[in-house]
């Protein structure tokens, strides 16, 4: 059986992450490495493990939320489906059950808002996860006078909390946003696709999605 601890130490893996971000860097994107990754195998694991999944379930949405990027080695235009065929011929040939890898496949086949579509638990999770990770670390460029939109909208964040109410069926992204820097407006024409696919998401894990910016519910 293949575990999230051997995704994690394996080196092939952990270059394609490593070069799929750099490649990233290089066209002007916010930080994909390891601490994007990281976030998102966080709030998987919490969010799978409060709606009662399986132990296997849920490691399986810890390494679906690994790799989840590892397409963008390739291009960042469909990112999400070259990342699945990469990660189904890594796993395949890791020897691991196929269709434990069809899940793994399909969720991060269907993580980015262009093309995504919430068809499992781990492909809603990952949604939410993914969609989630807004701060003002991920952003490389530190010269304010030429950040381009999504700098801004990262690096206006100045807080930001994720809670999960299983018990009130609610999944809240809490902001705090410095509109000096970035308006809320401004957060929207660039999250919008994003927030809707997160409510498609959680709609289909059963619970909403609430966006709260500066104490005041905007979804």
């Amino acid at each position: 059986m293949i575990t999230f601890n051997d995704i994690k130490k394996n080196i092939d893996i952990n270059n394609y992450i490593k070069e799929a971000d750099s490649t990233l860097k290089e066209m002007g994107y916010t930080e994909h490495s390891f601490a994007h990754v990281t976030r998102c195998v966080v709030i998987v694991k919490e969010l799978l493990t409060k709606l009662n999944c399986s132990e296997r379930e849920i490691e399986l949405g810890q390494i679906a939320a690994y790799m989840h990027d590892i397409g963008n080695v390739v291009n960042r235009i469909d990112h999400a489906q070259s990342g699945a065929i990469m990660t189904f011929r890594i796993l395949d040939k890791l020897g691991m059950d196929s269709s434990e890898i069809a899940r793994i496949v399909t969720a991060i086949g269907n993580h980015d808002e262009s093309t995504a579509v919430p068809v499992s638990p781990l492909s809603a999770a990952l949604i939410l996860a993914d969609k989630s990770d807004v701060r003002r670390s991920r952003v490389r460029n530190k010269n304010k006078a030429t950040f381009g939109i999504h700098d801004r909208v990262n690096y206006a964040v100045t807080k930001k909390k994720v809670e999960i109410d299983i018990e009130n069926k609610k999944y809240s992204l809490i902001l705090d946003i410095d509109t000096s820097i970035c308006s809320v407006m401004e957060y929207f024409e660039i999250f919008m696709n994003r927030m809707l696919l997160c409510q498609k998401a959680a709609q289909y894990l059963d619970i909403t999605f609430n966006l709260n910016i500066n104490g005041m519910n905007i979804i």
